[in-house]
């Protein structure tokens, strides 16, 4: 879960000095965003805005104080049951892992018990 401020900007840089993403950028961006999208910003470096990068997937949340509205959500989280919450981060982590959906569907039983 990511949250961002409204005005924060965003950009995937290197492209500007003449080198390939880093920082991870190869291994969180496919997570995150389509392909087609990945390469475009990977390749024309471009700074784009808080709401596209809602709109886009790379944040969850935009608030006026991010780390408040992390302890708010950390804090509505922790109220839930523990155990469905790590089966459920378990599972998701999972499926967006693997594309076999009979494997995710299988997980997803198992985890259900």
């Amino acid at each position: 879960l990511r949250v961002s401020s409204h005005d924060c900007k965003f950009s995937v840089m290197e492209a500007k000095w003449g080198l390939i993403p880093d920082m991870s950028a190869s291994v969180t961006l496919p997570e995150l965003v389509p392909k087609d999208v990945a390469m475009e910003l990977t390749m024309t470096g471009r700074v784009f805005d808080a709401r596209e990068a809602l709109k886009l997937g790379l944040v969850t949340r935009l608030a006026d104080d991010p780390l408040e509205e992390s302890v708010r959500l950390a804090y509505e989280i922790a109220r839930r049951s523990p155990d469905a919450t790590a089966a459920s981060k378990r599972l998701w982590h999972a499926s967006y892992a693997s594309s076999d959906d009979g494997r995710a569907l299988q997980m997803e039983t198992r985890l259900q018990r």
